[in-house]
């Protein structure tokens, strides 16, 4: 059956089941009222299409409205998106539709099952063990927290659309930050939040500082920044008494009312050589700090607060944008030694030292660890083990596909002394490892010269390569998997922007490759790039080391294929 004969049936199938009169509000504007009786309201998109305005109503007040680019007929639609509406089961509603055609309208109906859902995951393009939504686009992680055995990932979500808009708060929970599941959407712009929810962070508020709590769980407070085109909003807070499934927006919102974006709050715990903010502060142990882009005033102020509803400005730093990131970490692993770091979206970072106050720099300028494709990354808080685990938006288009965009792995940081001085490093979490199948291709010691590069044939599309290259007298060596290349000058101890030092003579290497994308993490974690693949979706086919110029030993190579976290997944609840 094809796809238009497909959708129509399903159509048909669908406004037999539910149908209701449609009837004309207005020229080009539609509604229809009906009770909500399915899981979803499944709605066709056509990327190329104008957009309507789509507006939802349950018991008379708005639950969704979205900026929507409609399929006008069965063989127009390209993919389709959906709200998931089942917890206003035997509710009545009205759908509302502004600029739209009576057979677009039409095809809005509802579902227990998405069309497509079948397909999600096998795309030619869908990344297999990095984290993406099921359609849409993606760009922020936002509130990223762990709580009682589950990590959340919130996310800048346009979940009727392919490319920015319509910011909402997507969500998935993980209990290894390796399997992921998509829940249903967090807070939604025009409805929860009186402009667009733009991004912001997540903590949970063990001591009920913001009075939030109802029941026995430990509430998850969500910082968001809420705002109208052209007009000041602020930074608003949503809160869930139900392990983040539902989330209710605070009626004293904004609690910051300011030209802001992208609050990033953390708890600082006090120590012997803290002062407390005041009586409350001592009373708690400690107060919320939070660090907020002021593009009003083009600084990176720090606010204090006790109970996440009234802040105070302490100091601000200036030369950060979007997306702050503060964070502590020891430096080599010793407890005594305690480094702050400050990040901004564009990954550069600070080190320094932070009182709880004020952040204090210890060197001049900006360092880096992360390159290429990769923006607004965050820090999950609240990690159960320590770890500063961080995952960032991986900027890779994904042409064709019903999503876009799609996270990074997620990274362990860690601060390590270096022949630099003390610098930032990221890994992949140890936990990827447990996507490694079978016995890896492996090669021991060989010389690797320009006329004898070192070659091995490899099936399939999802890797995890390692190498150790020492060199004699080589000006540079190249890595090549597929239709993409590394390229490592030796002289300038560099794979072009991106800096990798030797250790002893020796560059270590790691490149963990996708369907769509890679990610390379050189000299033991100095360096972390993101990019999109060349061969995008096509087997490797071959990896293969070369060197120009002279020799250099190839001390070790290893293999391994990885398998999808998506394999057996066949969930189609968002």
């Amino acid at each position: 059956m094809n796809r238009s004969v497909a959708v129509t049936c399903l159509i048909g199938c669908i406004c037999a089941a539910y149908g209701a009169a449609v009837s004309p509000v207005a020229a080009g504007d539609l509604s229809r009222d009906f009770t909500v009786g399915a899981r979803y309201l499944v709605i066709p998109v056509n990327n190329g299409a104008k957009q309507c305005r789509l507006t939802l109503k349950v018991d008379g007040k708005a639950v969704r409205s979205y900026d929507v680019a409609l399929a006008e007929g069965p063989e127009d639609v390209e993919w389709w998106a959906f709200f998931t509406i089942d917890r206003y089961q035997g509710h009545p509603a009205t759908l509302s539709v502004s600029n739209t055609t009576p057979a677009a309208f039409a095809l809005i109906q509802q579902a227990d099952d998405v069309p497509g859902s079948d397909r999600w995951y096998t795309e030619p393009l869908r990344p297999q063990f990095h984290f993406s939504q099921k359609v849409g686009w993606n760009n922020d992680v936002n509130g990223a927290v762990y709580h009682d055995g589950e990590w959340h990932l919130f996310f800048q979500h346009n979940p009727v659309g392919i490319q920015w808009g319509n910011m909402t708060w997507g969500h998935a929970v993980s209990r290894d930050l390796v399997h992921w599941e998509q829940l249903p959407n967090a807070v939604f712009p025009r409805t929860m939040a009186r402009g667009v929810c733009f991004s912001g962070s997540g903590v949970v508020d063990k001591r009920n500082t913001a009075g939030f709590k109802t029941g026995s769980e430990e509430v998850i407070v969500l910082i968001v920044t809420d705002r109208r085109r052209r007009a000041m909003g602020g930074e608003s807070l949503a809160f869930s008494n139900d392990r983040g499934r539902t989330f209710s927006w605070y009626q004293g919102n904004p609690v910051l009312p300011h030209k802001g974006n992208d609050p990033k709050v953390i708890w600082y715990a006090y120590d012997t050589d803290d002062t407390p903010l005041n009586d409350t502060a001592e009373r708690l142990g400690g107060h919320w700090v939070m660090v907020v882009l002021d593009y009003g005033r083009h600084v990176t102020p720090f606010y204090t607060s006790t109970d996440l509803k009234s802040w105070t400005e302490q100091s601000c730093l200036r030369g950060y944008g979007e997306c702050p990131e503060l964070f502590e970490l020891p430096v080599d692993g010793e407890k005594n030694n305690m480094r702050w770091v400050i990040m901004g979206g564009d990954a550069a970072y600070t080190i320094g030292q932070f009182d709880g106050r004020r952040f204090t720099p210890e060197h001049e300028g900006k360092r880096r660890v992360h390159y290429g494709a990769y923006y607004a990354s965050q820090l999950f808080n609240n990690p159960p083990d320590g770890r500063r685990i961080q995952m960032g938006w991986a900027k890779i288009e994904m042409p064709g596909m019903p999503f876009n965009q799609t996270f990074t792995v997620p990274t362990n940081l860690t601060l390590k002394s270096s022949n630099d001085g003390v610098r930032l490093f990221a890994n992949p979490i140890k936990e990827m490892n447990s996507l490694r199948y079978g016995e890896p291709e492996t090669i021991g010691e060989v010389t690797v010269t320009p006329q004898d590069p070192v070659s091995r044939q490899v099936d399939g599309q999802l890797f995890d390569i390692a190498l150790a290259v020492r060199n004699r007298d080589a000006s540079k060596m190249i890595l090549r998997f597929g239709g993409n290349q590394l390229i490592y000058d030796f002289t300038e101890k560099k794979f072009g922007d991106m800096p990798a030092n030797l250790d002893d003579g020796k560059l270590s290497l790691r490149v963990l490759v996708d369907r769509p994308m890679f990610e390379v993490i050189a000299a033991g974690g100095q360096s972390y790039l993101t990019s999109g693949r060349r061969d995008a979706g096509k087997p490797l086919g071959s990896v293969s080391v070369h060197t120009e110029g002279g020799q250099a030993v190839l001390e070790s190579l290893s293999i391994h294929n990885m398998k999808s976290i998506w394999k057996d997944h066949h969930a189609t609840t968002p």
